[in-house]
Parts: C-alpha cells; structure tokens; sequence
C-alpha cells in the first residue's frame, strides 16, 4: 500500500563479549594473514542482503580480517551485485566500535550535493531547474569513505579488500531476484540512457537482464583495478578522477573535479542512549532524521521500560505510539538541509522521551497533531545495509544509498559507474538508512548490531527488532523478534499500519484501544536477514 510503499531490509548481528579472544593464536601463522582458512574456529560473522556479498564478507573475515575489512569488501561486491542500492558513485553511513580501544563512531560517507552547484538549482526531487534534459548527481562518497575506515581499523592489505569485487565484475554474476526486480520498475527516462541499456540490457533493443541472467561489467572491473592497484586516492585526485568527472559530465553532470578533490568523510561522535548495566545505544550522527528518529523511539522504550512484561497487542500498542510521536515531532528539529535545530543530545535525552511521551496511555491511542505530513514517510525503496563481527569483539552496522532505486539512472561512460541523485530535503535519501550498535563502554564490548534501509520506517523496524531482541524475557530470541510482525504510525495520516499475517486478536487489541488499522503487504515491510 502506498503508505509504507518502501521495502526495508534489515541485517542484524548478537555477540557474547569477544574482546577477550586472542586474534591470533599461537598454531596460526601469521605470515598467512589474507589467506582463507587462516583463523581456526571462530571468527566472527557477517549478515548482509545480499548473497554472494554474505560469502566474501566470510572469506574476509576467514582470512584474519576485521569487521572494519569486511565492510569495505562487502560494500564494493554490492556495487556489483545490487547496483540498485550501492555504487562506486554513491555513498553511506556506518556505526563503527573498535574492541581495542573501546571506542564507537559514526561515520558519513553520504553522497553530497556539489559545491560548485549554484544555489537554488536544484529542485526538491534533485533534478534542477533551468537544465533541460540533465539529471545532475551527487558527489560519490563511497571510496574515499572506505579508505578512511580501512586506514584507521583495517588489517588486511587494501588490495585483498577490493579484489573480489573486481572479479565478481569482470567474470560476471548471476542476477539475483532483488536487482531482476528493481529493473522492472525502472522509468522509461532510464532505460533511454545507452550506458545503462549497454550493461543491463545487451545494447539498445535488448530486453533487461531477468534473474538467473550473467551480467559482466567489465568497465567497472576496470576502475575497481585501478582503484585496488592504485588506491582510493585515484578516484579522487588522480587520473581516474579527470576520466570519471568528465565522464559523469556527459551523463548530466552535476559534480566536477573540483567537487571529488573537495569531498570529505567523517568520523564523529555517535547519538547516545544510555541503556542498563553501563550499556549504552549507539545511533548514526549523519544528515538527515533516522539517527535521531530511532534514538528518540529507542529512549521512549527505555522509559516506558514495560516490553517484556507486555503482551502481543500492548506491545504493537507502544510501537504505534511511539513511533507516532517521533515521526510527528520531527518536523519541529528537521532542517531542510537535514540538519538539526538542535543538539541531537538534547533530542534524544530522558527529558525529551518524557516529553514526547506525556499523554501517553497504554489503553488508548493518542493521535498526534504534529506537522509531520510535511515529510513523507513512504520515499523510495532503496538503499542496502549489513553487519560485521570479528572476532576480537569489533562491529561495524552500515546502510548504503544511490538516494533513489539506481540513483539517477545515469551511468558515467566507458567506467560502469551508476551515479547518486542528489539527496531531496530534509534528508531524504538518507533518510531511508538506519543503524545501530549497544556497547558497554567499561567492558569495550557490544552485544548487538543492526542496520535497516529501504525507507524512511526503517527505523521504526529496526528499533522494534533491537527491542524484541533486548528486552524481551526469557525465550524470546533474536530470531523470534525478527519474525514477529511489525506496526508502524507515521504520525501523519492517522493510520496504524500493521503487517499482513499479524495475529487477529493483535489487530484487534489495536482497533479496540481506537488505531484505525490498515494492513500492509509482506513485501513492503522488513525481511529479516540476521546473523548471531
């Protein structure tokens, strides 16, 4: 149904406490580091929505790598094999914690607007005035995003981190269904860009590959070579950058060299929940509402502090309830830009969770009269997101975005390339991306990872999975909580969506405390895809 037209997927990983393991152990040698097989017995786990990306990430991780290696890895087999969501030409955020020195992090590698952009060009859709025919693109963040967390918490050689993914390109893939699906709801505007008709559709009159199809991408092989042999800095500054920029020019434009030389990520503090026993929530710091939505609801939890004594119908009751006052409230904070208001400490505080809870009643729904019609709460179903583990006890939860289903359907010439629209206001595109990690800051260990994309209810869904999973009582698991079925309130249209299968006495517990209930088909809420 319209509403809640977006998918969301959501990757989630549980650990014991793995900071005391040692990485090495005395019969491994450690002249075989980045050789398969070179960790003996456990080492860690990778969850990731994609297959054959789930497969390198367990190669990486075999091989001695850290979580931190096989993010990198796993988001440039996804610029392969889900290009729908993922591009050399796009970007992403991740909630990174490092076991060894205990500390947590966001990291911003979003696709940015370009500066050399002139102001009030562009439209709220992204596409700007004035440009006839043009589809401009965002900067490409997604490499030098990777370098700088491969610099700073990689351990294998940043040319075992891009190999396969060079490979997958060059010898080809298999389509799996999620990319044969995408293609088929792709705009007509796209399938007339001779790039995008030369790789996905076998030249002009071809039809679209369908899934089971190969499909090689050998100019993007070829970029991902330089990029292995050469580093990230090529892309940006080098060589590959003069090619790339120019060739992004004859498919729109949007960005210059100028703008890729310009282009920074960054490592900053994370959105902080406090939980028990010194644990503590971390959400994503980025452009756009999701860190704080999913913080605001996740600390409303925490102060109702009444899940695991709940039942079924109470508990779809407080996801309805809260994810109707944060989605209601955010137009208070939201910038257009996708900035905050405020400090996002203050957003998410005790105060703030007692504020946006005061009416609340677990008998009956309290419908809100906040402005959040303003920001729509459908958006496009993109994105795509993943977990890693090591074995020392480090995570790292990642979602990756174009800012729209095969960005803007523009494929830089004679590199492979899709490239970003730019992200809408507000900070839709980013909007659609949701992660989280909890930490125990004293012991320098997590206990969960999640990550959900795919629209702006991803986390709305991610929350009530970290909930199921964390707070419920005693045999209720991580997978009990995934397979449960979900309700979201956008605070907006009035309407409780609840997922189709829900259990009729749930649906009816929600009618009776006064939801208007309307169900949601299965495909268009979250599929778990999950790791313990």
């Amino acid at each position: 149904m319209a509403a809640l037209a977006a998918l969301v997927l959501l990757a989630a990983c549980s650990s014991n406490p793995l900071a005391t393991l040692n990485p090495f152990k005395d019969n491994e040698n450690e002249a075989d580091l980045g050789k398969i097989g070179f960790v003996k017995g456990f080492f860690g786990g990778v969850a990731v929505d994609e297959p054959r990306a789930a497969l390198i990430g367990r190669d990486i991780l075999s091989s001695g790598g850290s979580a931190a290696d096989v993010a990198v890895a796993v988001t440039l087999t996804l610029a392969v094999t889900q290009s729908s969501s993922a591009s050399l030409g796009g970007g992403g955020v991740c909630v990174v914690h490092d076991a060894k020195s205990g500390t947590t992090q966001s990291l911003d590698f979003l696709p940015g607007i370009p500066k050399s952009m002139a102001p009030g060009t562009a439209r709220p859709n992204g596409v700007p005035s004035g440009i006839p025919n043009a589809v401009p693109s965002a900067v490409p963040g997604t490499i030098r995003g990777l370098a700088l967390l491969h610099a700073k918490y990689g351990r294998l050689d940043w040319k075992e981190l891009v190999s396969p993914a060079e490979k997958l390109a060059r010898f080809g893939i298999q389509v799996s269904r999620a990319l044969a699906n995408d293609l088929k709801y792709l705009p007509p505007a796209v399938l007339e860009d001779p790039e995008f008709r030369r790789i996905f559709g076998g030249g002009a009159n071809g039809p679209l590959v369908r899934e089971g199809d190969t499909l090689k991408q050998l100019d993007l092989s070829a970029v991902l070579g330089r990029i292995r042999a050469r580093g990230a800095g090529d892309f940006y500054t080098g060589v590959l950058a003069r090619s790339f920029a120019a060739a992004a020019g004859k498919a729109g434009g949007g960005f210059t060299l100028t703008d890729l030389r310009a282009y920074t990520p960054l490592l900053r503090p994370t959105i902080q929940v406090p939980y028990i026993r010194n644990t503590v929530f971390h959400f994503p710091s980025t452009t756009g509402p999701n860190g704080v939505l999913a913080a605001q609801m996740m600390a409303m939890m925490i102060e109702l502090n009444d899940w695991d004594g709940a039942t079924p119908a109470e508990r779809s009751h407080m996801m309805a309830e809260i994810s109707a006052r944060a989605y209601s409230n955010r137009t208070r904070w939201l910038r257009e830009d996708g900035g905050t208001s405020a400090p996002a400490a203050l957003l998410v505080s005790e105060d703030a969770a007692e504020q946006l809870l005061n009416g609340y009643d677990d008998s009956r729904h309290t419908p809100q009269t906040g402005s959040g019609s303003s920001f729509s709460t459908t958006g496009s179903r993109t994105g795509a997101s993943f977990v890693a583990v090591d074995r020392e006890g480090s995570a790292v939860a990642c979602g990756l975005t174009l800012n729209n289903v095969f960005g803007t359907g523009k494929v830089a010439p004679g590199t492979g390339v899709l490239l970003s629209a730019l992200p809408g206001p507000g900070g839709r595109g980013p909007d659609s991306l949701s992660a989280v990690l909890l930490v125990n800051p004293v012991h320098k260990v997590f206990h969960f990872a999640g990550a959900a994309s795919g629209g702006p209810v991803a986390p709305s869904a991610l929350v009530q999975i970290a909930v199921g999973a964390i707070m419920a009582g005693k045999g209720e698991t991580l997978e009990t909580a995934i397979n449960a079925r979900r309700a979201h309130n956008d605070g907006a249209s009035g309407l409780t969506h609840y997922e189709q299968g829900m259990d009729a006495a749930i649906v009816n517990g929600l009618s009776e405390r006064g939801h208007r209930n309307t169900p949601t088909a299965l495909s268009g809420w979250p599929s778990g895809r999950t790791a313990v």
